[in-house]
């Protein structure tokens, strides 16, 4: 092998919340070591120091739920999984035109006077609003009808007696 083989890919950790509270980063690395066994054909897979660290992180209860690796099959016939950075390429560039950050920042920035102007128009538009709309009065209440109070069972008991003894 003359090359060395290299991808990047964004390895699905969501299963290790099946597994116990106790066992869930250990099964988070075993996960990723099959993914890379089945991914890139080979038995012999190590894991480098700072991707354990980030799966250990957070403690063995709570592994992340995602990682992106990117995995190189070497000359020596193992794949070493390490997580993944973007490289940034930083190049001096001469400042022609300026960046969308300082336009916005431009447009929020206006002089005292505009500012000032704006301000009086604003409060114009209030003043006619507040004038051109009549207030709303509220519509008439009904009373509330309040239900007839019943009589108290001595009271009916002696009612229904006198009635008897009547008929």
């Amino acid at each position: 092998m003359s090359q060395e083989l290299e991808r990047v890919y964004t390895i699905n950790l969501g299963k290790v919340l099946l597994s116990p509270n106790n066992r869930r980063a250990k099964r988070a690395i075993n996960m990723i070591r099959e993914f890379a066994r089945h991914h890139m054909k080979t038995q012999d897979v190590r894991i480098d120091e700072d991707l354990a660290h980030q799966i250990w992180k957070r403690g063995i209860k709570h592994p992340p739920r995602k990682v992106r690796v990117r995995m190189t099959k070497t000359e020596e016939g193992y794949v070493l999984i390490a997580p993944y950075e973007e490289e940034l390429e930083t190049k001096v560039t001469p400042k022609e035109k300026p960046t969308k950050l300082e336009e916005k920042a431009k447009d929020k920035v206006k002089p005292k006077e505009e500012s000032k102007e704006v301000a009086a128009k604003v409060e114009e538009k209030v003043k006619k609003e507040i004038i051109e709309k009549p207030k709303k009065v509220p519509a008439k209440e009904k009373p509330k009808k309040v239900p007839a109070k019943e009589k108290p069972k001595k009271t009916l008991a002696k009612e229904e007696k006198s009635k008897k003894k009547s008929s």
